[in-house]
């Protein structure tokens, strides 16, 4: 049984703590995003004003950042 991902475009707004984003999606809707953890792992820099992308979950959970652009 696979399931779509929803991948979508954004630019970080607001760096919260805890690994935690305010993205606004190319739609104009702010969301709050975690960073996934590959990028932790690797530790990759997310800062305010970089393009990214975010995965949806499909049972309405928050949205993981997953790459930055």
């Amino acid at each position: 049984m696979s399931q779509e991902k929803v991948i979508l475009t954004g630019v970080v707004i607001e760096s919260l703590p805890d690994t935690h984003f305010r993205v606004q999606l190319e739609d104009g809707t702010v969301m709050l995003a975690y960073l996934s953890g590959k990028m932790k792992y690797n530790r990759i820099r997310i800062l305010v004003g970089d393009v990214v992308e975010i995965e949806l979950d499909v049972y309405g959970g928050k949205p993981k950042l997953v790459r930055r652009k």
